[in-house]
């Protein structure tokens, strides 16, 4: 006589099995388990953002500021660069929300319209700085040797620079007094020495991340069946390096962001007849003390804007990184 218990082992098939060869291998798994594909590196990182509040938050107000920048009519019909002397320093109230600057210029047509050159100028400069230091990054990395050896020379000569004192040399030089430059030359100007100054953070980056991935084995292995370099990098290097370069590209934003305020507070950033927040906060100085909102108001537009893309590079950061999760 048989053992029962071992017959129904024998005969009767687990349930998250097949029932014979040649089934399909989640046959079975849940409905929904079957319908779902695996996720690569970014679709686990946005099942991890979307459950995260401090993204949306920041998210959020990051697609306020855009809309703010692309479409300023929308939030205001007033005029940012005329004003009437009447209304010089006349503080907030029904008819200026956000009171009247010393030339009786309404403050908050000039807050909403100061979005646009604050972000113009921080997105093309990220842009820039990641396209060229990215760009050396990776052909340092992948070649090595002599290139590799003369293009990091190049960039500590850049990283030693200190920042600020680089900006003022540039900007003083082709945009100091006397200069009759027009505003998209301005902004080029500041878009320019943000991004000569900062390439080499981006390039010391991909670089790093291109020597710990061209050894892997799916490198090796497209590299022996044929693949040249431009394959290899497009296909192989780029794609799996660029996780490092979005989270520094989306902080860089609210960090070039200040860093545009800060030149233009100097006197040497952006100039009048271009509006942002840094002219705004360097014309207030002189006011804080009898009309402090002159001041508040484009500061705190300025503070929101870059914690915003600090915390949503902090949340991508989190998101990108297993080590984090």
């Amino acid at each position: 006589m048989s053992d029962p218990s071992t017959a129904s082992i024998v005969s009767t098939p687990r349930p998250e099995q097949p029932s014979q060869l040649g089934a399909p291998a989640d046959a079975g798994l849940p409905e929904n388990a079957r319908k779902e594909k695996p996720r690569g590196l970014l679709g686990d990182a946005w099942q991890d953002l979307r459950r995260k509040p401090l993204f949306w938050i920041s998210a959020s107000f990051i697609v306020l500021f855009l809309v703010m920048a692309a479409f300023p009519s929308l939030f205001t019909n007033g005029d940012p660069v005329n004003g009437s002397l009447s209304n010089s320093r006349v503080e907030p109230g029904a008819n200026g929300w956000f009171g009247y600057d010393v030339q009786g210029r309404d403050v908050f047509a000039r807050v909403i319209y100061g979005a646009r050159a604050s972000i113009v100028v921080a997105v093309l400069s990220v842009a820039g700085t990641l396209l060229i230091g990215g760009t050396m990054g990776i052909i340092a990395g992948y070649r090595g040797g002599w290139v590799d050896g003369l293009l990091s020379r190049i960039a500590d000569v850049f990283f030693g620079l200190p920042f600020v004192l680089g900006a003022i040399v540039i900007l003083t030089t082709f945009n100091g007094s006397g200069t009759d430059n027009s505003t998209p030359e301005i902004m080029g100007l500041v878009i320019l020495s943000l991004t000569v100054l900062s390439w080499p953070v981006v390039m010391r980056l991909m670089r790093s991340s291109v020597l710990a991935t061209k050894e892997a084995d799916y490198i090796v292995a497209a590299r022996a069946l044929g693949a040249g370099t431009g394959r290899i990098i497009l296909k192989h290097l780029l794609p799996n390096c660029l996780a490092p370069l979005l989270v520094y590209g989306t902080i860089m934003v609210g960090s070039f962001i200040g860093a545009e305020a800060t030149l233009s507070f100097l006197g040497v950033g952006l100039k009048t007849p271009v509006v942002s927040w840094g002219i705004m906060i360097s014309e207030a100085q002189n006011y804080i003390r009898v009309s402090p909102f002159l001041l508040f108001f484009p500061a705190a537009f300025l503070v929101t804007a870059v914690l915003s893309f600090v915390m949503l590079g902090e949340a991508v950061r989190e998101a990108l990184d297993p080590k984090l999760r």
